[in-house]
């Protein structure tokens, strides 16, 4: 049974948990408290590259005072063997007494598996503390495990008008340093950061995590069909240094492949779709495949409103600028083919808050969107 101050230490976990955003992909990103007697004995999270998991870190930190002691973790204890020992077993050798947990792993290797294994060992177990902020926290390991796909945040910066940049192309700086900054910062919670080619072509970006000192970099992805990108682009010249995965059509033509295989990126061939585009689908599930849980999509329009379209979108980020570029600028969003109303994306909104000159809202998915609103 929960007691009062169970959903108290499972805030906590959660809150550690979070530090492993973007950094511990395939794994989740999990939080681990013990708590005796009213006092944290020790606390973990799922380190870089998803070992040691936070239970292990915790356990640790505990020693002997995790006897009789209560674990809170914020997701469902491990009970497979992989590259770490089971951490329900590490969590019955170190003796606690009892075990709550915010949500049970959908993994069909653990799926209730470690909390039986717990039950089983005579340890109290209690379940479904803080579950929906649990959820939110591992909205990209439960996508991924249940969908096949990562969890996707559409990020779109734009003016007052929906535009992302003038009718001759000009597009920096149409928020503000406070908004840039904050993109680093959200980028360094997803494990990768996704751009069409349009994109890829036209800013030549780094999609790099800056400002923030030494950290783990996100895989830059690049979504282009036949790979026709520039040769002498700073993906390309970075691609050792930190990843870029590119995502092509069966038509890429050898030459292409030759050119990003000598500079180390990592190619994924997917499926065209309908008009000989890519199928972005296919192209989330590949992502999947590799094991990405997060991804951060940073443009351009064309690419945006195919997954709007595609019904891929978790989240959004909308940031705008006290700015009006008019008509003939360039959209945030690409054409949809939206004819009514019900037809059309819908979002409910999250969070809004000032970064600086600007303003930032958060939106998340709607299921059931497609039906008429009431």
């Amino acid at each position: 049974m929960a007691s009062g101050d169970d959903a108290r230490w499972m805030r906590l976990a959660l809150s550690l948990g979070a530090r492993g955003l973007g950094r511990v992909w395939p794994n989740p990103a999990v939080g681990c408290v013990i708590v005796k007697a009213g006092r944290v004995l020790g606390r973990g999270w799922t380190r870089d590259g998803g070992r040691p998991h936070a239970e292990t870190v915790a356990l640790a930190q505990a020693g002997q005072g995790a006897r009789g002691a209560t674990a809170y973790v914020s997701l469902e204890p491990c009970n497979h063997h992989g590259q770490t020992p089971p951490c329900a077993q590490a969590l019955i050798d170190a003796g606690v007494a009892r075990v709550v947990v915010a949500l049970t792993d959908p993994d069909p290797r653990v799926a209730g598996g470690g909390l039986a294994r717990l039950r089983a060992a005579g340890i109290e177990v209690v379940t479904d503390v803080c579950t929906a902020e649990a959820r939110v926290a591992h909205a990209g390991f439960l996508t991924r495990v249940t969908q096949g796909r990562p969890m996707l945040t559409l990020k779109l910066a734009t003016s007052l008008d929906g535009r992302i940049a003038t009718a001759t192309g000009e597009s920096r700086w149409i928020t503000g340093p406070d908004a840039r900054h904050h993109v680093h910062a959200m980028r360094a919670r997803h494990d990768a950061v996704l751009v069409g080619a349009g994109t890829a072509r036209a800013d030549d970006p780094s999609l790099t995590v800056r400002g923030f000192g030494t950290v783990r970099q996100p895989v830059r992805v690049v979504v282009s069909r036949r790979l026709d990108l520039p040769v002498d682009s700073a993906l390309m010249r970075s691609a050792r240094a930190v990843p870029v995965w590119l995502c092509h059509g069966p038509d890429a033509p050898d030459a292409a492949r030759a050119i990003w295989d000598a500079a180390g990126g990592v190619r994924l061939e997917v499926a065209a779709g309908f008009g000989g585009q890519l199928d972005l689908a296919a192209v989330m599930q590949a992502l999947g495949a590799a094991g990405l849980t997060r991804v951060f999509c940073e443009g351009g329009g064309t690419l945006a409103a195919g997954l709007l379209a595609c019904d891929l979108v978790d989240e959004m980020a909308v940031m705008s600028a006290g700015i009006a570029l008019g008509a003939e600028g360039t959209p945030a969003v690409g054409a949809m083919g939206i004819a009514a109303l019900d037809e059309a994306p819908r979002f409910a909104l999250r969070d809004v808050h000032r970064l600086g000159g600007d303003v930032i809202s958060l939106w998340g998915h709607v299921a059931g969107r497609r039906d008429p609103a009431p």
